[in-house]
């Protein structure tokens, strides 16, 4: 399966963003792929009806002192044939607001399949609504999966150091302030790349709502507030690209066009001496 080409073989266009409600009076659909990001062991407790686990570290690989990496094309094509995606729409969640299940959509993005939404609240609002759960393990027989990458979902620390100043670019910190600042160090060298704006990812959720998204025109006041403009090229970024994977999904959601992620964040751009690096 490549990319959007096959877009017609699917059922009905799901929203983006997908509530509880609206996932649940679809699981008996035949065109539904739902994909569980949660840990193991919650998977195997209980997990959404129908839902097939995928396990997070399938999607990253490290290279010390660097984490949260891309892994080579031919392994993440053998992780995501085993969830069967052709002529499916796949819903994301996890177990922890939507980082992991948010990598899943980059990935995924980034590979040229767009039929792909988020569990708004993932699941945490599954089950703080009661809806039903199951322990059933489901594993289908792998489906080939061929995905081409496209560059223009994705930066690095030379596309950003040769773009650093210049109008029509913008770096989202996802990171805590803590980190942001420089006043806790997780690298060898502490601060944010020159000229981030800070937006915690944790800023994005609702956590009086079972942890969905903030209402959408909180986070349109918040990107306001934060002065990044919708028109430039965005790039989100965090330790290992986990957390800010979740932004990359909040902009995307409301409505930006041009945003990258950053694989490897701040463990790569934070351990080489050679690029800049901005405090306070």
């Amino acid at each position: 399966m490549s990319g959007a080409s096959k877009d017609e073989a699917v059922g009905p266009q799901l929203p983006f963003i997908v509530e509880p409600e609206q996932l649940h009076s679809l699981l008996d659909a035949p065109w539904l792929r739902v994909v569980d990001l949660s840990k193991a062991s919650v998977h195997g407790d209980f997990h959404i009806p129908g839902a097939l686990f995928l396990e997070y570290n399938e999607l990253v690989r490290s290279r010390q002192p660097t984490h949260g990496l891309l892994p080579p094309l031919a392994q993440l094509a053998q992780s995501l044939a085993k969830l069967a995606l052709e002529g499916h729409w796949v819903v994301a969640y996890d177990d922890e607001g939507g980082g992991k299940a948010g990598r899943l959509i980059w990935t995924l993005h980034l590979l040229g399949f767009r039929r792909v939404s988020l569990l708004n609240g993932g699941l945490h609002a599954w089950a703080n609504e009661r809806y039903r759960l199951e322990q059933v393990i489901h594993q289908p027989s792998p489906v080939p999966f061929q995905g081409v990458l496209e560059e223009r979902f994705i930066a690095d620390a030379d596309f950003i150091h040769a773009h650093l100043g210049e109008p029509g670019y913008c770096w989202v910190d996802a990171r805590s302030l803590a980190e942001y600042r420089g006043e806790q160090r997780l690298a060898a060298r502490a601060g944010h790349i020159p000229g981030a704006i800070h937006w915690d990812w944790l800023e994005v959720m609702d956590q009086q709502r079972s942890l969905r998204l903030r209402p959408e025109a909180e986070l349109r006041q918040a990107l306001q507030e934060r002065g990044i403009d919708p028109q430039a090229e965005v790039v989100t970024y965090c330790q290992t690209h986990h957390r800010s994977s979740l932004l990359y999904v909040v902009l995307h959601a409301l409505g930006l066009e041009r945003v990258r992620g950053y694989p490897g964040s701040w463990s790569d751009w934070g351990n080489r001496l050679d690029l800049p690096v901005e405090e306070g």
